[in-house]
């Protein structure tokens, strides 16, 4: 048990001076919290124990800090007046633990993964405005409101900003001194540390010399001496047990009345959302990132609450503000949560009036500067820069918790968000490509990997919009998860829509839980039909538009298991492609072709010579492809050994050790000229792989002619009309390929008939 890293000694300062600070400024708020709901200040006292020591100790965030929440006042105040008295409240608050140990059991805390980042971080930015908007009045001395109360409309009738108005005829002279003082130390000490204090967080700094301040006011006189309405004010209990005896306990007589479980539902519900809500945003203030077990976190909540019901006191959450101070003053672990309940008990029950010699601007100001933090313009920088679709949600959350509170201003928040998320999904949850086949174009509709409900819109649309006599294909393949609602509206598509309109609607992928039966009504790999009516020119369309979608990012899914199976029986491809060996032009890829769609004759720097062009024969003459492309590519490893070696001793073959590369050199070095090989050796390096490429590309065009010009065969089947040939060029940098119909050979006379 001793080794666990909670008794550990590293960072054991730390924690205690963290946990300190939190305590300072936890004490105004757990007080300031009661007195906003005409409770018992030893309700407060009692939630502020629990979510330290007890929460603390059970807790597995190392950061979060729990207590009474501002967020729950709107709440509780409706509650205490539909519930019969305080202790039924109580019992509410015992109800609402229970529950939210089954919620945590039931493992209800992954919801918070769907939390959009835009609320959280609009909370986060939220919470540090609202905490310099309120701590302003309490620098300046003016102290009507409650510290902890975080609402827009405020118990004193008046509104977070009309407050600031009223600073103008109601200030103290010397609660303002320390105050702005206090500010300025806070300020100073982020930047300019005393190496002589540097072990001390500055909160403890201002407290310190705040409370030595208001020693010395008191002997000025007014106006500098700080009265007790300007200092903290915790009750003396006089001894522990006086404490004991303020305790309420919960009226177990109210179990059978519903209104009490009704509130214990509420509570519930409410306390375990802001949780949730909250430890996302102290996640993300936390410097190392770590992330809390939001599971585990609901069932010790729970415990928590139920504790502090039957002790008497408020309901509790985790506290961004609190957790936010923490991070701040470079707690390590959650020991500094637990310290920050020790100090509870040691100086509110023990010794009180301690702490009622600070004033309540020293504390302001720690708060003041945490807010400062929270709502950083960093913050606000990086949230623009991530687009609108972060941005408004972030803007919107920020100014809805400003002007309400909260619970209802983080509500607008997700609206605004699950707005957003709806418009995406009506937007992109379909991927659409329309594929050229033999009679007609087929609509590629590929569905997302989760489609839900939220999807069927964006679906019924596509499918709407489809025009009668069409083809369309929904493919699944990529699919893990679909809505019964989704299934429901593709098989009314399948029986009554798509025959009324003469569509034909092929399904793939959806064999298993989707239960709809494959059923695929046209051939995804080129067939005997296909390559006799296909011209040259459609061929080339084709081989287009499949590099644009391998450029692109847009592959076609192919059924590779059915084009196995479909091309066994014969093959029926639609063109010859004369490439390079090169590894990174693979044609089937970078045309993004399937199984049997053409025939691939690879030599290094894509030249010809007998053995291929019997090859490029066969396809044409007796398999019957219609088109033969010459491919070249930039950056050509053969080009470059004919470019350097050309008219150069050593030759390649020596230089190389390779015995047959004479060969494939010689016809290379056909297309350059023996003048530009010479002027290119004084030419810098991007001049010579630019003419390397120049070369290349002539390659192509001659490997061309001499195709023709070689082979009687070839040559008599572009006289026909029945094939065409065209060079192209590959840039492995880009993946996009140039097509050079310039020196294309016998597409004129075909295009006059298409």
């Amino acid at each position: 048990m001793w080794s666990h890293p909670i008794f550990a000694s590293k960072g054991l300062s730390k924690d205690i001076l963290a946990g300190l600070v939190v305590f300072l400024v936890a004490v105004p708020t757990s007080l300031g919290i009661a007195e906003s709901l005409n409770v018992p200040l030893v309700a407060g006292i009692v939630a502020g124990l629990v979510g330290g020591i007890l929460i603390g100790a059970l807790s597995g965030s190392s950061t979060s800090v729990s207590g009474p929440s501002p967020g729950l006042i709107g709440i509780l105040i409706v509650q205490l007046a539909v519930l019969p008295s305080f202790e039924a409240m109580l019992l509410s608050v015992v109800i609402a633990g229970l529950l939210q140990i089954g919620f945590g059991l039931a493992r209800f805390g992954y919801l918070s993964a769907f939390i959009p980042t835009g609320v959280v971080k609009g909370l986060i930015a939220a919470l540090g405005v609202i905490l310099i908007l309120k701590q302003i009045p309490h620098i300046f001395g003016h102290d009507t409101n409650p510290e902890g109360e975080m609402s827009f409309w405020q118990p004193d009738r008046e509104t977070t900003f009309s407050e600031l108005l009223e600073l103008t005829g109601d200030y103290h002279v010397g609660a303002t001194f320390v105050g702005i003082l206090s500010v300025a130390v806070m300020i100073f000490w982020q930047t300019r540390r005393p190496k002589w204090l540097g072990f001390l967080p500055a909160g403890i700094f201002v407290v310190l010399f705040g409370a030595a301040l208001q020693v010395l006011f008191k002997q000025f006189g007014a106006p500098w001496d700080i009265g007790r309405d300007h200092l903290l004010q915790v009750p003396t209990w006089g001894t522990p047990e006086g404490l004991g005896a303020l305790v309420t306990s919960p009226d177990f007589t109210f179990l059978n009345d519903r209104r009490v479980y009704f509130a214990g539902v509420i509570i519930a519900i409410v306390a375990s959302l802001e949780t949730m809500l909250n430890l996302q945003a102290v996640d993300q203030i936390d410097k190392e990132r770590r992330r809390s077990p939001v599971n585990r976190e609901l069932i010790v909540q729970g415990i928590g609450n139920t504790t502090s019901g039957l002790l008497g006191g408020l309901p509790i959450t985790s506290l961004v503000v609190h957790s936010s101070v923490n991070i701040q003053n470079n707690s390590r672990t959650k020991r500094a949560a637990i310290f920050h309940g020790l100090f509870f008990f040691v100086f509110v029950v023990l010794f009180p009036n301690v702490l009622n010699l600070i004033p309540l601007s020293a504390l302001a100001a720690i708060l003041l500067v945490t807010g400062i933090e929270l709502a950083s313009p960093q913050l606000f920088r990086r949230m623009w820069d991530e687009g609108r679709t972060q941005f408004i949600p972030f803007i919107v959350t920020l100014l809805a918790i400003v002007f309400t509170d909260l619970l209802i201003g983080s509500l607008i928040g997700l609206v605004i968000s699950i707005a957003f998320i709806l418009h995406s999904n009506m937007r992109s949850p379909l991927r659409r490509i329309v594929e050229k086949h033999l009679n007609n174009d087929v609509l590629h509709i590929e569905l997302a990997n989760q489609v839900s409900f939220l999807n069927r819109g964006v679906l019924d649309k596509a499918l709407t919009e489809i025009p009668d006599g069409s083809h369309v294909m929904l493919d699944a393949t990529s699919t893990q998860y679909i809505d019964p609602d989704i299934l429901t509206l593709i098989k009314e598509f399948r029986d009554y829509v798509a025959p009324r309109h003469n569509i034909k609607l092929s399904l793939k992928g959806f064999g298993g839980d989707h239960q709809l039966e494959d059923n695929i009504q046209y051939v995804d790999y080129s067939s005997r039909e296909l390559q006799t009516e296909i011209t040259p020119q459609q061929v080339l369309n084709i081989l287009r538009q499949g590099n644009e979608r391998f450029r692109t990012g847009k592959r076609l899914p192919r059924d590779l298991h059915a084009q196995i199976h479909g091309s066994s029986i014969g093959q029926f491809p639609l063109a010859a492609v004369l490439s390079c060996i090169d590894s990174r032009t693979p044609v089937e890829l970078v045309f993004d072709l399937g199984l049997g769609d053409v025939f691939s004759v690879r030599l290094a720097g894509n030249v010809v010579g007998p053995k291929s062009l019997g090859s490029l024969e066969y396809s044409t003459a007796v398999a019957g492809a219609k088109l033969i492309l010459v491919v070249g590519h930039t950056s050509c490893g053969a080009v470059n050994a004919a470019v350097k070696f050309a008219y150069a001793n050593p030759t390649c073959e020596e230089v190389t050790g390779c015995e047959n590369i004479a060969a494939i050199v010689n016809r290379i070095r056909m297309s350059i000229p023996r003048e530009d090989w010479e002027a290119n050796l004084s030419k810098g390096p991007e001049e010579q792989r630019a003419f390397a490429d120049k070369v290349s590309r002539e390659n192509v065009i001659r490997v061309l002619h001499d195709i023709v010009e070689q082979s009687g065969t070839i040559g008599r089947l572009v006289d026909q009309r029945k094939i065409a040939l065209v060079g192209a060029m590959y840039d492995v940098a880009s993946a996009e390929i140039e097509f050079f119909m310039d020196d294309a050979i016998g597409f004129e006379p075909i295009r006059k008939g298409v």
